[in-house]
């Protein structure tokens, strides 16, 4: 059986699963060779031209700078320097629209040619064997060598391949419609191809390079096999033409059986794949000193009067392409940025090229039609069919539409190579490659969220560990400072006691020295010594201070007190017309009779008395009764103020009784002189009620107030609390009896009017009250008369009365 290398040395092919066969449409632009443009006004740079990081900035505006001058210094992470492609002056450095299906604007280099296009010294290499192999990777790297298939991923990060390489394919297919730029490349510069293989060659060591170019370019095959004949380890194939047999993972099936793992690299079995375009440059950076500051363009399309390949120099603008090769534009016309498969519209023709750009596409209305309306998905397979990854592109669309990012990568989404095949065949003209990208772009975000998630998470678990560790160290430093401090504090105890101890002494010593210079004074003046009383005369002057700033608190005290007491009277006043005013019903009317303002203006005034005379404060007595003494006293006043109240209400149900039955008495059978009397003997049995409850309060007073106040060592609160419930119980009785007054008032003025309280039952209501009424009317004036001259004199008396008990009530 033969072995894998001798299946590939006898020229075996391999088929990949899927792929399609679009219209070529190459004889367009590869029957003319590479065309070279004019300076363009305006080179536009963008600082990223490939997968990785930028580089920084060597040059500033306003700077003049030669071709191939390096603008910026690589860094790391995949990092590439960018080139100037002419001499000139920088104009600017500004964010401009990228070369993007957004345009999103990206940090740009503006550099105005000069039109002179003078270079910067080169460094050629003549001899490879003056040079190992970090140092040829190092040119490839200072020289910006992407790739240039389409991808851009550095070339040197290939070249240093930490993995040995079995196999170098060399990408010569070229298999999307319309694109010939590396077909004129491989007709005209097959012998700088093979040099660029061969210096790969020496690096990696493979076992075998692999030239795979498309059955239908013969010129190409036949150029690279005369240039390659000289070395036995480039073995070029014929690959029949299938789209898209120039994918990576598809090129290397097809040339060495062999499969990329699922989201892995050539690498990891053992194979290197490289575009012609970058071999070419390698050559060029190597054998020339030149770094990649241009690339062959594919320019066509039916609005193209002269469709062919041009060198462009990167940062040309489309426009200048199109231009230059006879651009008639159309309604409603399109710019394509790539092959009509992997493509995208730009949306301003005023984007450079990049090293990515391999093709310049402007169809007119009929050759690339506008897709329709997405329809619904019929579920034909044809796009499953057409895979060459043998995805369902069917079910990723699905989850990409649901954004079930965790299903996509089960359905291993990232092993779509975009290639559109899938959009291409289907019916309903969904645009499965557009869903693919925004879920890849999508999950890319996300996990970069997820990384910056752990890496925040990271540090704040490194700073919290930092922190308790700081603070334990710090805990730890006081225990050891607080250890080592206990004798120094006992020693500066001791000091300070014997300190003190000094200054006892000095103090002592000066106020004997003090003495004996006064001794001295009294002495040289009077001619004797006399005694020494100035301590006595202190003592006597802080007694006297003392006794001062005691009878100045007392009378503080004392005045102190008299303003509470007149406050507390004022108070006790208030209180008594509110409670007047408050005895009056709210629903009696102004007009109401001068008897009851008279009898409620003099129990105000007795109770106003009465609060004041209460508030009065009394002299201390020195032997103070005990407790006992005093709850007796306040029971004594609680049975008296209940039986004056109880007294009260018999005399209010006894008047009641005799209104009601001086009332109800037919009135053609007494004279109206009876009611009258009637009426005065119920008024004057409430004033002796109202009398009597006065009297029961003032009892419970004066009982109250005969007991004395507590001294000091006695708790007083017992009595005062008995004293104000006897008063409280003599209000209510002398308010009982008030009402029972008013009541029998009102009864009186029923029994007068002749309109009222003549009712007796409630059969023959009418008729009763008009006999009564024609009773009244027929009884003489003269006896009106006197019936009213006695009511009067009644009132009068009552009147009396009630200002004889005021005057005698105690003040």
């Amino acid at each position: 059986m033969e072995t894998l290398l001798e299946q590939i040395e006898s020229g075996k092919l391999w088929q990949f699963p899927g792929g399609i066969h679009p219209p070529e449409q190459k004889t367009l632009s590869n029957q003319q060779p590479i065309a070279r443009l004019p300076l363009p006004d305006k080179l536009i740079l963008p600082l990223k031209q490939h997968i990785g990081a930028n580089g920084s900035l060597l040059v500033q505006s306003g700077e003049h700078v030669l071709k191939g001058q390096a603008l910026t210094a690589p860094g790391t992470n995949w990092s590439l320097p960018i080139h100037a492609p002419t001499s000139g002056i920088i104009e600017a450095i500004k964010p401009m629209p990228s070369a993007h299906p957004s345009a999103l604007p990206e940090l740009s280099i503006i550099l105005r040619p000069d039109g002179e296009d003078r270079w910067t010294p080169l460094n050629p290499i003549s001899d490879l064997n003056t040079l190992d192999n970090k140092q040829l990777i190092d040119i490839i790297h200072q020289a910006g060598i992407a790739g240039m298939g389409g991808a851009g991923f550095p070339t040197y990060v290939k070249a240093d391949s930490p993995k040995p390489i079995e196999f170098l394919v060399v990408n010569g297919i070229e298999c999307e419609p319309y694109i010939t730029a590396d077909d004129r490349l491989m007709r005209e510069h097959a012998k700088e191809i093979v040099a660029g293989v061969e210096v790969l060659q020496g690096i990696l060591k493979p076992q075998k390079v692999l030239f795979g170019i498309e059955d239908n370019k013969p010129e190409a095959i036949a150029a690279i096999t005369a240039a390659a004949q000289h070395n036995q380890d480039i073995l070029v194939r014929s690959v029949p033409t299938k789209y898209p047999s120039g994918g990576e993972k598809q090129l290397v099936k097809v040339l060495t059986s062999k499969e990329v793992p699922s989201t892995g690299i050539p690498a990891d079995i053992g194979v290197l794949v490289q575009n012609v375009g970058t071999l070419f440059a390698i050559w060029q950076a190597i054998f020339e000193g030149k770094p990649l500051i241009e690339r062959v363009v594919t320019v066509t399309g039916n609005t193209i009067t002269q469709p062919s390949n041009v060198w462009a120099l990167l940062g040309t603008e489309i426009k200048h392409l199109l231009d230059s090769q006879g651009f008639s534009p159309v309604e409603a016309q399109r710019v394509v940025m790539g092959g009509p498969m992997m493509g995208f519209t730009l949306p301003s023709v005023r984007i450079p090229v990049v090293k990515t750009t391999n093709c310049i596409l402007a169809p007119d209305n009929q050759e690339l039609a506008i897709p329709g309306d997405e329809k619904a998905c019929i579920r034909c397979s044809a796009c499953a069919d057409a895979c060459p990854q043998s995805l369902l592109p069917q079910q990723l669309q699905w989850f990409a539409k649901g954004k079930e990012y965790q299903k996509l990568e089960e359905y291993n989404l990232f092993d779509c190579i975009e290639c559109g095949a899938c959009s291409y065949v289907c019916p309903s003209e969904i645009p499965l490659v557009q869903y693919y990208r925004v879920a890849k772009a999508d999950i890319r975000e996300q996990k970069l969220e997820q990384v910056k998630a752990e890496r925040a998470k990271e540090r704040f678990e490194a700073r919290k560990e930092r922190l308790e560790r700081e603070q334990e160290e710090r805990q730890n430093k006081h225990k050891r400072r607080s250890a080592g401090a206990a004798p120094k504090a006992a020693d500066k105890e001791k000091v300070q006691e014997a300190l003190s101890r000094v200054k006892d002494k000095q103090s002592d010593k000066s106020a004997v020295q003090a003495a004996i210079a006064r001794a001295k004074a009294k002495q040289g003046e009077n001619g004797e010594l006399e005694p020494d009383n100035s301590a006595i005369a202190e003592e006597r002057a802080k007694r006297k201070a003392q006794a001062r700033k005691y009878k100045e608190e007392k009378t503080d005290q004392s005045e102190s007190t008299d303003k509470k007491d007149a406050v507390a009277a004022a108070i006790a006043r208030a209180k008594a017309k509110k409670a007047a005013a408050q005895t009056a019903p709210e629903s009696e009317p102004a007009a109401a009779d001068d008897k009851k303002a008279a009898v409620a203006a003099a129990i105000a005034r007795a109770k106003a008395k009465k609060e004041a005379a209460e508030d009065t404060p009394e002299p201390e007595v020195n032997a103070a009764p005990s407790d006992k003494k005093a709850a007796v006293a306040a029971a004594i006043a609680r049975a008296k103020a209940k039986k004056a109240a109880k007294q009260a209400e018999e005399a209010d149900e006894s008047n009641q009784a005799d209104a009601s039955q001086s009332a109800q008495t037919d009135n053609t059978d007494e004279d109206p002189r009876k009611a009258a009397v009637a009426a005065a003997i119920a008024r004057a049995k409430a004033k002796k009620a109202a009398k009597e409850a006065e009297e029961a309060g003032a009892s419970v007073s004066e009982q109250a107030e005969a007991a004395p106040t507590e001294s000091a060592e006695e708790d007083p609160r017992k009595a005062a609390v008995a004293a104000a419930i006897a008063r409280a119980k003599a209000k209510k009785a002398a308010k009982e009896a008030l009402e029972a007054g008013e009541s029998m008032n009102e009864q009186d003025k029923e029994v007068n009017e002749p309109t009222a309280g003549s009712e007796t039952d409630s059969s023959g209501t009418e008729q009763d009250a008009e006999g009564t009424s024609e009773q009244q009317r027929a009884l003489s004036p003269e006896a009106r008369k006197k019936a009213a001259v006695k009511a009067a004199i009644a009132r009068a008396k009552a009147k009396k009365q009630a200002k004889e008990q005021e005057g005698n009530e105690p003040s």
